[in-house]
């Protein structure tokens, strides 16, 4: 699915004497190089603030709590995403309240949003997925109407872009993952909190050091949630070079999109007006009921695949509540397959593989 190799081959000099000067300096954690690594990254994003957390997880779950996000909120998100999402919301209280997703985009679906706010309705958490922008207008629009938070996932859009704006400095916070597979990885777990709010900057940094500003002096319930500096450093020499890496990924999909015109029964991915798609995943739409046997053809053929992800969140049941149904999703579970993608990735391998596809819905 991901070969980072590549990439870390490229950096390699630079990375191994950041990460030697880490060791040296016997500075560990809240060194110099998470605060440094926190200005170039509100610099790139655009916003006020950014803070260093441990995951993109703890990102999301502090700035819930941060927008003042709590117990009986009601927090409306999409159910199509990784099961972090309605995690944090749980874990801060609230209550996730699943809207269906647009079926071109596969992110949450804005016309539907309205129908689920309620007077207990808190915030709304749209998704970034797969690399493209949610449709943030109609988003803003309905939160500025109830007055209701915004806070972005980004774990898969780092460097995407809404109309010209980076995302996560659109909403009142964004939330990134540096885990090892995204655009922009760490070596190990990392997150990012950016916002332009004042108070919310402020409440996140003292809840990702166990609620103290000053030490031994808490001033609330937080987190032992701090980004580490080997990571920092790491992610500082690979800082600059994520938007030369991104446009890679978007040279490979559109090597993929040319492959498959001829082929029928397969949807390739769209790329809103209003969006600039990073392609965290390459993910196609398999029609007819084949996608299963596609899965399992490639397999065959060693050829690594991935069905992000099989069941929608409103269908777990740790996330309770009534299931709703919610068409556009279930369908869309039984169809996506995300080949593999990277920014050095070759031609002729994605060859070999839409190759392998082409002969997998014939038989």
């Amino acid at each position: 699915m991901l070969d980072l190799s590549p990439e870390i081959e490229s950096m390699w000099d630079k990375i191994n004497v950041a990460i030697q000067e880490v060791i040296r300096s016997g500075q560990f954690i809240m060194g110099p190089n998470v605060k440094a690594f926190e200005q170039e990254a509100a610099e790139y994003l655009g916003v006020k603030h950014t803070i260093g957390v441990n995951s993109g997880t703890d990102a999301l779950v502090i700035s819930l709590r941060a927008a003042g996000i709590g117990p009986g909120d009601e927090v409306i998100t999409t159910p199509f995403t990784f099961f972090a999402t309605a995690e944090s919301i749980s874990r801060v209280g609230a209550i996730p309240v699943f809207v269906d997703i647009d079926p071109i985009t596969f992110n949450l679906d804005p016309e539907l949003i309205q129908s689920a706010i309620t007077p207990r309705t808190g915030a709304i958490l749209p998704v970034h997925f797969y690399g493209h922008a949610a449709d943030m207008k109609p988003i803003l629009a309905q939160a500025e109407k109830y007055r209701l938070k915004i806070i972005e996932d980004v774990a898969q859009a780092f460097g995407a872009e809404f109309e010209g704006r980076k995302l996560g400095a659109i909403g009142d916070a964004g939330c990134f993952s540096f885990f090892p597979s995204k655009n922009l990885g760490a070596f190990g777990d990392g997150g990012l909190i950016a916002t332009n709010d004042d108070h919310i900057a402020e409440t996140a940094r003292l809840l990702r050091a166990h609620g103290s500003k000053e030490r031994y002096y808490h001033e609330m319930i937080g987190y032992n949630s701090r980004l580490d500096e080997i990571q920092a450093a790491v992610l500082r020499i690979k800082l600059p070079y994520i938007d030369q890496l991104n446009e890679k990924r978007r040279l490979v999909a559109g090597r993929y999109n040319n492959l498959f015109n001829d082929i029928p029964g397969i949807i390739t991915p769209y790329e809103a007006p209003y969006a600039k798609h990073v392609f965290h995943q390459y993910t196609v739409r398999i029609l007819g009921g084949k996608r299963d046997k596609v899965y399992e053809y490639l397999a065959g053929q060693d050829i690594e695949t991935r069905v992000y992800y099989p069941v929608p969140l409103h269908k777990l049941p740790v996330c309770g509540g009534d299931r709703p149904v919610l068409n556009t999703v279930e369908r869309a579970v039984a169809e996506v397959l995300s080949l593999p993608i990277w920014p050095d990735m070759g031609y002729d391998l994605q060859e070999h593989i839409v190759g392998l596809i082409k002969l997998a819905i014939n038989r």
